[in-house]
């Protein structure tokens, strides 16, 4: 007997959608992973999937030996946030850690994200970190939720490939950094260090400090840092964009970290 797909108009799929708002999500302690990548980097997670849900067409990209709940495309398209959506999304829970958790195992390589507003740039941080090799990333103060589809999407999977902290005040993050055992850098384009010259400073366990978009870190917050470090601009662009900088602080820090 052929299954029939689920409607639009589904009961348990209308409250599901109910998820797209950050409340929602919050005081259940759902989300959605749209699409086949966050939907595998989930599955990766034991405990992590409730639920897939795939269009006919979008079964075929769930991975091997996964049960699907079929729907129909037009029901589908309500769950997702994408213009294009590829016919896959999964009912998870969540994934994020409580910050001392994550720092008792001693990491050599962590990303802090100080107010980072852009779920673009927030993934991709997320993306960049889980890449050089870093063991944790913190979301601080009133960063993006790591919830937000346009921020899993970002990732490209790496939300669930290692271990997220979500801590509402910045000072705590540092200070809890810094008790680990971690060299707090604060990424400043006007730091007292230039990245290029830190020499031994990158050889010690760092959790390097990123802030916000549009105005990057205030004084006070880059004053709580060891060290405040400028990326050297050799042209006349006015400054780097955030998941730039952070991509060349971090692998320069795996780079110092790998030859030890």
């Amino acid at each position: 007997m052929s299954v029939v797909p689920l409607a639009a108009g589904n009961a348990r799929l209308k409250d599901i959608r109910k998820l797209s708002r950050r409340s929602e999500r919050s005081e259940r302690r759902l989300f959605l992973a749209d699409g086949p990548k966050a939907v595998e980097g989930a599955l990766g997670v034991p405990g992590c999937v409730v639920e897939i849900f795939a269009t006919e067409s979008g079964a075929a990209l769930a991975p091997r030996g996964s049960e699907v709940t079929l729907v129909e495309d037009r029901a589908l398209a309500a769950l997702s946030d994408s213009v294009s959506p590829a016919g896959i999304v999964a009912l998870c829970r969540f994934v994020d850690r409580p910050l001392e958790h994550v720092l008792d195992r001693a990491p050599r390589l962590v990303a802090i994200c100080a107010d980072v507003r852009d779920p673009g740039n927030a993934g991709t941080v997320i993306r960049t970190a889980d890449a050089a090799g870093a063991e944790v990333v913190v979301l601080a103060g009133t960063s993006v939720d790591l919830y937000n589809p346009k921020t899993l999407r970002a990732s490209v999977g790496s939300a669930f490939h290692l271990p997220v902290a979500i801590e509402p005040d910045v000072a705590t993050a540092i200070s809890a950094a810094r008790a680990a055992g971690l060299v707090v850098l604060a990424a400043d384009g006007s730091g007292d260090v230039d990245l290029h010259e830190a020499g031994d400073l990158l050889d010690a366990p760092t959790a390097w400090l990123f802030g916000n978009e549009a105005w990057g870190l205030p004084p006070e917050v880059a004053a709580l840092a060891d060290h405040r470090v400028r990326i050297p601009i050799r042209g006349r662009a006015e400054s780097l964009n955030l998941a730039t900088a952070a991509a060349l602080c971090l692998y320069e820090s795996a780079r110092s970290h790998s030859r030890q």
